[in-house]
């Protein structure tokens, strides 16, 4: 039986939070682990973000996980970064460390690479060219992830070009920044899509790509996990290319964070993809 002395919470800031199903995910293992804690939604606002994270100390939290819009404000809040969300300029975890200060951590890029080799073992980064839409937070732990695993080139591309170009200055590596009007032809020889846009999630505008120019031997990986399916991925895997969508990146950037605030590396199984999955219309 878990002991309550040893209770700690932790939680996700953000704005909004509503639809997160990272409670689900956690309490699912902390009920499997018999963990004394909980793990809570907390809309912040931009002008709060400061308070708020400083407040996990007070209130005893573990610490926290940070979505949108506060990935890179956050980064720059804590006391210290590891090298991968430096680089990354952004961060997704938060630990509430024993002398009370806070280290920053980003987990996006490890749950993108996982949900990868998930669903095709085979997966080798470094098989071909990349093409990555969007230049977001998301985008930023893609490409990085993707610059580690020796990808040999990665077209980026954004609708507001200037954000692609400061991803590529900040990154450097062999990073091709293209017009979004040269999305459909850049998909050419590429041995791998990512959609790391809103575009195709629910409530949002479908993404408008064309899939012509793709090899169908192209992985194709849309972070949106809800719809379970987008229509990029109904698209693409009705053309016979591989697909992947985004549910298990949540899943597995959640385990090294529910690692560090409580102390047991969980297992993504079966059962948790389908208890997140039935709460996904």
């Amino acid at each position: 039986m878990a002991d309550p002395k040893t209770y700690r919470a932790a939680g996700l800031i953000g704005n909004p939070v509503f639809q997160s199903r990272s409670p689900k995910i956690h309490r699912y293992w902390i009920d499997r682990h018999d963990i004394a804690g909980d793990y809570v939604l907390m809309p912040v606002q931009p002008e709060n973000l400061q308070a708020a994270l400083r407040g996990l100390v007070a209130l005893g939290f573990a610490g926290c996980n940070v979505t949108i819009p506060h990935k890179e404000a956050a980064a720059r809040l804590v006391d210290r970064l590891d090298a991968t969300a430096q680089r990354m300029g952004a961060i997704n975890l938060v630990v509430v460390e024993p002398d009370g200060t806070l280290s920053g951590y980003n987990k996006d890029g490890y749950g993108f690479m996982q949900n990868l080799y998930d669903g095709k073992p085979d997966f080798k980064p470094d098989a071909g060219p990349a093409v990555v839409l969007g230049a977001g937070g998301g985008a930023r732990s893609v490409v990085v992830s993707l610059l580690e695993g020796g990808a040999p080139e990665i077209r980026l591309l954004n609708r507001t070009r200037a954000r692609a170009e400061t991803l590529k200055a900040e990154f450097g590596g062999p990073i091709t920044v293209l017009d979004w009007q040269a999305r459909h032809a850049a998909l050419a020889g590429a041995a791998l899509l990512v959609n790391t846009t809103n575009q195709g999630m629910t409530g949002q505008p479908k993404l408008d790509l064309q899939l012509d120019a793709l090899p169908t031997s192209a992985l194709v990986c849309d972070i949106v996990y809800n719809p379970l399916l987008p229509d990029l991925l109904v698209q693409a895997k009705a053309r016979g290319n591989p697909v992947i969508g985004g549910l298990g990146m949540l899943l597995h950037q959640a385990r090294p964070a529910f690692q560090a605030w409580w102390g047991v590396l969980p297992d993504v199984t079966p059962e948790l993809r389908a208890a997140v999955e039935a709460t996904i219309v």
